[in-house]
């Protein structure tokens, strides 16, 4: 009898991403409450403040956010090699709705503010998906949702980072120092000739990650890119059977070492910074905002046509087939939860409009109403939608 595969990591990481999610909201609710109190000064002063050569919100952003990169990798490079995006066959559905769920809330946000060069630059913010917020909706309705789109969702999800990250280097990169980029390539040859002569200990690989973070930092690339390099340099060991070898593999050792940290700390501490926005003086008439308008709809209603109609295409075609026990319904309420897009959002904004904080704070304001909407609507969708009969 052949060996049963050992549950995936990405399967048993659902829960308590979920619940992570759950953290997260509660850190992006208070650094509401914080930033429109008494104590809205002391937060902005809080975040300004220097720690040596960078401010706390840069620490954070530029610091701590290159290990939630590095998770991200991690996942990545271990969905691809062996889990759900391992083969063509399974990459097929999230990946074309991933694409399609790029693309619409892009061209959304386009419309909105193609006649501003400097809003132009925001394109991409309704573009991500924040695993954490949407499987932590998805978490609240039990086993009313089947497990097949839950891991839809955040294949998809998990795609999405990939795009973000690539968009991130693509189009958010600074002016180049050619020579701290070439001393980035020089550690990253490094850490590539590490992983092919067998390095197992993964000491020597974080080491070598920290330099490679100064120079990208330096080089004007942004500096979680290197969490992402960094990831993809981690060896994955396999079996001779070809299973994951999970006890032996640094890969999985790193991942279960930055689970929790990643979480329950990092990803709240980076929306509890970033999510805070004084509302005082603003009227609902800032929901009309070109900007804010752009973001919020790409959200709601790009990422709802985009990843649905992808799906939709897709399944008629023949590339892919809806998830099992999951109706067209079920499927139109998870490409709703996809507009739930927090963290790499936020992240994207602060990168579009540097400096700029009337700009950042009308990013924030359309991310979090866009993100709030649509999680609702699809956990009403999802919440109200008949479950699909066993073998139909």
């Amino acid at each position: 009898m052949a060996e049963a595969r050992p549950t995936s990591l990405f399967r048993r990481f659902l829960d308590s991403e979920a619940s992570g999610g759950l953290v997260l909201m509660a850190a992006a609710a208070l650094a509401l409450v914080v930033a429109n109190s008494a104590l809205g000064p002391a937060y902005v002063s809080a975040l300004s403040a220097y720690l040596g050569p960078l401010s706390v919100l840069h620490w954070i952003n530029d610091g701590l956010m290159a290990v939630f990169f590095l998770f991200v990798g991690l996942e990545i490079k271990r969905e691809m090699l062996d889990g759900q995006l391992a083969t063509w066959s399974r990459r097929a559905l999230p990946g074309l709705g991933a694409v399609g769920g790029m693309a619409v809330p892009a061209a959304i946000y386009l419309a909105f503010t193609w006649q501003d060069p400097v809003l132009r630059a925001g394109w991409a913010i309704p573009a991500a998906t924040d695993i954490a917020f949407a499987l932590g909706v998805l978490s609240l309705l039990g086993n009313r949702v089947p497990a097949s789109l839950k891991v839809f969702l955040a294949a998809l999800a998990i795609i999405d980072d990939l795009g973000a990250v690539v968009i991130i280097a693509v189009f958010y990169t600074a002016s180049i120092s050619v020579l701290d980029l070439g001393l980035a390539a020089a550690v990253l040859a490094g850490l590539v000739v590490m992983n092919r002569m067998g390095v197992l200990r993964l000491l020597p690989y974080l080491l070598l990650g920290a330099v490679l973070w100064f120079f990208v930092l330096r080089s004007g690339v942004h500096a979680t890119i290197a969490g992402v390099l960094l990831a993809l340099t981690i060896p994955l060991r396999m079996k001779p059977g070809g299973t994951d070898d999970v006890e032996n593999s640094p890969l999985h050792r790193l991942e279960h070492g930055l689970h929790h940290a990643v979480a329950f700390v990092i990803v709240p501490v980076f929306g509890f910074a970033n999510a805070g926005v004084s509302l005082t003086g603003l009227g609902w008439g800032v929901l009309a905002d070109p900007l804010t308008l752009g973001v919020s709809l790409g959200l709601v209603l790009g990422k709802l046509v985009g990843v649905m109609g992808a799906s939709v295409i897709a399944i008629r075609l023949g590339l892919a087939a809806l998830p099992a026990g999951a109706s067209w319904v079920q499927l139109g309420g998870v490409a709703l939860l996809c507009g739930i897009g927090f963290t790499m959002s936020l992240f994207i904004g602060m990168l579009a409009f540097p400096g700029n904080a009337a700009l950042q704070d009308g990013v924030k304001i359309g991310i979090l109403a866009g993100s709030l909407v649509a999680g609702l609507l699809g956990w009403l969708v999802l919440r109200l939608a008949p479950r699909r009969a066993r073998g139909a």
